[in-house]
């Protein structure tokens, strides 16, 4: 059982008129005030399965699950270049030892993440236009993270916030070499249960880009909330992104996982997949060969990029295929590096589509994407260690000085 500080996580309900400032707001009385020392496996709190559905504005919090304009907002965003991201927004709490087992960590960092939301954070940090479409609990930490949204210039008029239900966390336990391993705690938490009515559809519609992961597959009823959100996309003509970002321990099974991710495969347009995840979706045949890559581009694919960590990516298109070496650098923690590449990809083609056909500016783009994840993991956390479009273009100077 792993311990946070002198003491673990156990939660309250939080005052209905809780608006935290800002996310540095540390754990408060519903966190550190408690005598309760463990954090048990089986989840957080028992929750109902099926929530009220309710609908939010920025305008009102007179009723359960409202939120106030100062955790929820527009920021002026560039419709034109818009992308949205769907799926999970959570906390991780990360060791702030390198290389121990999560009940050996003497201490964790709070750290805000989930694919998705650090995707959308990433772009606006880049100097892109984003929003983020998911669900919390109404609780502290979901509060906190509409406030970290809204602070990063994040469009988070998406977001929902369920009173049944708990934000999720995640602990993340960092090897010796910067890898991750994950606990999740989700039983269920907010994230599993958005609903399809309530999707911001008029979102969705203005996106230039609408990117996604898998984990949001797992379960109803946001299974069918991101099948609805995908078909309105695509409908709309806005292309679809998508990073499955495997993570085994939330899938019933292997087999249920590999199944969920191929059931969406053949609509996206840009796909995002790491070495680990090629092996596991062509059953252990080697990630390295480009036979085997080819495999997994199926016919309506525009770009299909494979991550490689500290040796860059290789991508595939129809016309063309190659590599772009990657920025070596001491890794502290490689959590959200995949999603500062993403978000360095997809800015760029949110800019300009007319990258996926000239294979020299998408080489610039992945360049350019490979510095974001290399800087990201010399930082421990996800959001917190996302870059900016200038510390990006000073790294990559630094590289060819």
């Amino acid at each position: 059982m792993a311990l946070v500080q002198s003491s673990a996580l156990c939660f309250s309900a939080i005052p209905s008129n809780f608006r935290p400032s800002s996310w540095s707001n540390r754990l408060s009385s519903s966190l550190d005030s408690r005598s309760c020392s463990t954090v048990k496996a089986s989840g957080l709190t028992s929750t109902p399965s099926t929530p009220p559905s309710f609908r939010f504005s920025s305008s009102s919090c007179s009723q359960p699950g409202k939120v106030s304009a100062s955790a929820q907002g527009s920021p002026e965003t560039d419709e034109s270049s818009l992308v949205v991201c769907f799926g999970e927004m959570l906390i991780d709490f990360v060791p702030t030892i390198n290389g121990l087992a999560l009940a050996e960590a003497p201490a964790f960092k709070k750290a805000p993440g989930g694919a998705p939301a650090n995707v959308a954070v990433g772009i606006a940090r880049l100097g892109g236009s984003s929003a983020f479409i998911g669900k919390v609990g109404e609780d502290e930490f979901g509060y906190m993270l509409a406030d970290i949204l809204k602070e990063n210039n994040v469009n988070n008029e998406g977001m929902r916030f369920d009173p049944g239900a708990r934000t999720a966390l995640a602990f993340v336990t960092l090897k010796k070499n910067g890898e991750r391993e994950f606990m999740f705690y989700r039983n269920p938490s907010a994230d599993m249960l958005l609903q399809e009515s309530e999707l911001d559809l008029d979102l969705i519609k203005k996106a230039k880009i609408f990117h996604y992961g898998s984990i949001s597959l797992i379960t109803e009823p946001c299974k069918s909330a991101h099948i609805a959100a995908t078909k309105v996309a695509k409908d709309a003509g806005v292309l679809l992104s998508y990073d499955p970002n495997l993570r085994l321990p939330l899938w019933p099974s292997a087999e249920s996982a590999r199944e969920g991710i191929l059931s969406i495969w053949d609509t996206a347009d840009i796909i995002k997949i790491s070495e680990e995840e090629i092996g596991f979706l062509t059953n252990g045949e080697d990630p390295y060969d480009d036979n085997v890559v080819r495999k997994l581009y199926h016919k309506n694919l525009k770009l299909l990029l494979v991550t490689e960590g500290p040796d860059g990516c290789r991508y595939y298109t129809k016309e063309f295929s190659g590599r772009v070496k990657g920025m070596k650098v001491d890794p502290v923690d490689t959590t959200g590096a995949g999603d500062a590449f993403v978000a360095g990809v997809l800015s760029k083609l949110a800019e300009d589509l007319s990258v996926l056909q000239d294979e020299k500016r998408l080489r610039e783009a992945l360049s350019f994407a490979n510095a974001c994840g290399a800087i990201t993991v010399t930082e421990r956390g996800a959001i917190p260690a996302l870059p900016t479009r200038e510390a990006v273009m000073d790294a990559l100077l630094k590289a060819v000085a």
